[in-house]
């Protein structure tokens, strides 16, 4: 695919391993997980599942959720993991399901790379149940507006973190360990609006902290907010 994940697939299995990264492991999974348990949520989509990790954490939770993604060899690892579980192919800007299918639909750092952003919140929020949530967890606007390596030093060798054309959507090549893919950058205004232009409501949203791992790198994830998670509800129910 053009935006690098088929040829990534393989690189971003074994970097994941089965616990995920720093920032899933000690800053994102917490924060998912207590806006689902308890919640009486049933049926659960996992739009852009990858390789299968947070729909294990969601059928350990009890619930009975379907994964999609775009990329077939993600979805062969999924399944190989969790023979039981139910992995689709699939894309969020055409969401084969019924309107109001799910009581849960969740967008765990996918937005960051779907193009057609507009078609897939609006996907999203069509197969909610009215009363359902859509919980997102996206890196912030302020991480993808930031240059390559994001930190730099000043003029007087202070590292600090720079962020430039904010307002601008675009894609971005990142690279990390044998991975090379296509992100999307948009200002925080853009996903907010289209989300309020598709009818939902904000319920929760915050900038987590990290909890754990190592200190070196925790205290990075303290200085700049990289993540967010909100959650939205579709009014009714």
């Amino acid at each position: 695919m053009q935006n690098g994940w088929d040829e990534s697939a393989a690189a971003w299995i074994a970097d994941m391993g089965e616990d995920g990264d720093f920032g899933r492991k000690y800053v994102l999974d917490a924060p998912m997980m207590q806006r689902i348990q308890g919640q009486g949520f049933v049926d659960a989509l996992d739009v852009g599942c990858g390789e299968g990790r947070f729909c294990r954490m969601l059928r350990a939770a009890g619930l009975a959720p379907i994964g999609i993604d775009p990329t077939a060899p993600l979805l062969d690892e999924a399944r190989r993991r969790d023979p039981a579980g139910h992995y689709r192919l699939g894309r969020a800007e055409a969401l084969d399901f019924p309107a109001a299918r799910f009581d849960l639909v969740v967008s765990y750092l996918t937005l960051i790379d779907i193009a057609d952003i507009d078609s897939a919140i609006a996907e999203m929020a069509r197969v909610l149940r009215p009363g359902g949530s859509l919980l997102i967890a996206n890196l912030t606007s302020f991480n993808t507006a930031s240059p390559p390596g994001g930190w730099q030093r000043d003029a007087r060798g202070v590292e600090r973190f720079s962020i430039d054309h904010y307002m601008q959507d675009r894609a971005e090549w990142v690279a990390w360990r044998g991975i090379r893919i296509q992100n999307w950058h948009r200002p925080l205004s853009r996903y907010m609006s289209l989300l309020l232009a598709n009818g939902l409501q904000l319920r929760h949203f915050e900038e987590p902290l990290p909890h754990g791992g190592p200190p070196d790198k925790a205290e990075r994830y303290r200085r700049v907010p990289y993540f967010l998670v909100m959650e939205w509800r579709k009014p009714g129910g």
